[in-house]
């Protein structure tokens, strides 16, 4: 039996209410849920639901009839949103992420789906836009990709991200002709600022350095720091001509030199520093490990003659510095396998009769032969390995004192040894000194501990206190080279010295040269007036000697007197009396 026209136009409706209900829960998922908003053909809002309001910050009627470009945050380039409108004018469905900003201006990121909606002829007649708020996972990704690239205390590029300018300015350098530098710069000293200021004010240092750097370079340039106190600057688009680019780079550098002299106010007061910049030049050719490695190059020449320098990296230098890498390696090797002796010069009193030694430090290269201390001991004094042969010439000089104090023809004798900046500041130098005094069974008031100038530049009262404390085991105390710097007298009053030496080349030409001979006047008076021996270094002719004695100096040590010998060449007592008289 068929349906009547009643039970069907019943069905109809049952269906037709599913439908809808369908429908309108749709509606309510995606009002609940999704931010949608619907357009016509031409971008026109014609109806928004209550989750655009609320992300964007418009109102329903504010929206109404205008276009997305009201929320249009700038992120995306154009050709951005030409893809897009090709894609959905063309009846695809186009899915992405979009970056939008509400009515106050702050950024919100959405995953878009655009469905278009079309006519009977198929083109679309309006656009549905259905969004899902995304701004949180992508701030966590922002967050991540700074914590990745970005140095956490400056802000600035780190190393990593550095090294993708440098990749990316190579290949850009290949379709466009001009030159790029690199430079290194490094805050000298900044240990000891940093432990002045304390850690904190430091990092707050760091972060002003940070920002002049970035103020004071170019827009198309990069600053980044690779950690501690070491930045790294990127400058591109110099001049194709390598002399032009040369001075482009040099007039930047000197620009960054005299912004990093000015002060820096720090914790309310200001501080200053100085810096260090190693630079190299590169082209499209150059390799990435190469370019910073030029760069770090010249830095450590820069630091190595007296920092607060610049210095532009070359290939004399790259020989110069590849010849030093091998020395410390030879020099490593040296003190593993015991290849350093000592030698030991005559100190002889007026006359000619020795009364002690200096002992002098003599590396047995296995083929170079004998080598001297200018060959090697700047190298040594640069590294800790100073401290370990500093500490196995003391032993060895301590034993060989003891030797002599064991024989009544020799037990007169004093032996004094050298004893750099580094050794004294080193905490455990007094202990080493008394360890190996009390091993040796050497009586310490034969021995004589000799310093430079050099030593005074940190921490005299550090070395003050050590020096008395040394002093009350007997141990004595010469300054050495006396003469050649600029501090010694501000100093000489306040050292327990006991003996000052005359520095050689004051020596060298007493009596013929006038100001040398006044110098050396100078110094004997001084030495009176503070109670202090004095010893003529470098005395090498009886008119030298004889002078010196007519004016007051009594104990010499030079050529005139005896070279530096092994132990083997040591001669007796006897022969050393007279030889010069």
């Amino acid at each position: 039996m068929k349906p009547s026209q009643q039970q069907l136009a019943e069905c109809l409706k049952s269906q037709l209410d599913v439908v809808l209900k369908e429908l309108t829960d749709l509606r309510t998922a995606l009002n609940t849920y999704a931010i949608v908003a619907v357009t016509d053909k031409n971008g026109v809002i014609i109806e928004v639901n209550e989750k655009f309001c609320q992300i964007s910050g418009f109102s329903r009627a504010e929206l109404l009839g205008k276009t997305h470009r009201m929320i249009n945050s700038g992120h995306h380039s154009k050709k951005f949103f030409d893809n897009l409108w090709s894609t959905i004018s063309s009846g695809q469905v186009w899915q992405g992420e979009i970056c939008n900003k509400t009515k106050e201006g702050e950024l919100y990121w959405v995953a878009t789906s655009i469905i278009p909606f079309s006519g009977d002829d198929g083109t679309p007649v309006r656009y549905i836009n259905i969004h899902a708020d995304i701004t949180q996972s992508k701030l966590a990704e922002v967050e991540a990709r700074k914590m990745a690239f970005y140095d956490t205390l400056t802000h600035l590029p780190n190393r990593r991200l550095f090294k993708k300018r440098i990749q990316q300015a190579r290949q850009s350098m290949q379709s466009q002709d001009y030159i790029c530098a690199l430079l290194l710069i490094d805050i000298d000293d900044f240990k000891e600022v940093n432990d002045m200021l304390g850690h904190n004010h430091g990092d707050e240092l760091l972060c002003l350095i940070a920002e002049r750097l970035r103020q004071s370079i170019r827009a198309s340039d990069t600053v980044a720091r690779l950690g501690g106190d070491e930045f790294v600057v990127l400058l591109e688009h110099l001049d194709a001509d390598l002399e032009c680019a040369l001075i482009q780079a040099e007039h930047i550098v000197e620009k960054l030199c005299n912004v990093m002299t000015e002060s820096f106010f720090c914790i309310d007061k200001d501080v200053y520093i100085t810096v260090s910049i190693g630079f190299t030049l590169f082209n499209s050719d150059a390799r990435q490990l190469d370019i910073i490695k030029q760069a770090d190059t010249a830095l450590y020449r820069a630091k190595d003659r007296g920092r607060n320098r610049v210095t532009l990296f070359d290939t004399a230098l790259q020989v110069e510095v590849e010849k030093e890498a091998k020395l410390m390696a030879d020099l490593r090797k040296a003190v593993a396998h015991q290849e350093f002796c000592l030698f030991y010069q005559p100190v002889a009193n007026a006359a000619g009769v020795v009364e002690g030694y200096e002992a002098l430090l003599r590396w047995k290269h296995p083929e170079r032969g004998l080598v001297t201390p200018a060959g090697f001991i700047e190298q040594l004094e640069k590294s800790n390995l100073i401290l370990r042969v500093g500490k196995w010439v003391l032993q060895t000089a301590c034993s060989q004192l003891a030797v002599w104090g064991q024989d009544r023809s020799t037990e007169h004798l004093t032996l004094a040894i050298n004893i750099s900046a580094k050794q004294f500041l080193d905490s455990n130098f007094v202990s080493d000194v008394k360890q190996a005094l009390t091993d040796s069974n050497a009586n310490p008031r034969r021995l004589y501990l000799e310093l430079t100038e050099c030593t005074f530049y940190r921490d005299i009262n550090q070395l003050i206190e050590k020096m008395k404390h040394l002093r009350c085991e007997g141990i004595r105390f010469s300054l050495d080279d006396f003469g050649t710097g600029y501090s010694a007298l501000n100093y000489l009053k306040r050292l327990p010295l006991d003996c000052i030496k005359i520095d050689q080349s004051f020596v060298r030409n007493v009596p013929t040269d006038p100001n040398d001979t006044a110098i050396v006047r100078c110094i004997l008076e001084l030495a009176r007036v503070f109670c202090m021996d004095v010893i003529a270094e470098g005395v090498e002719t009886i008119e030298q000697a004889d002078f010196l004695h007519s004016i007051g100096c009594m104990i010499y040590q030079g050529y005139l007197f005896g070279k530096p010998m092994s132990l083997d060449e040591l001669p007796c007592l006897a022969e050393l009396k007279g030889e010069r008289m």
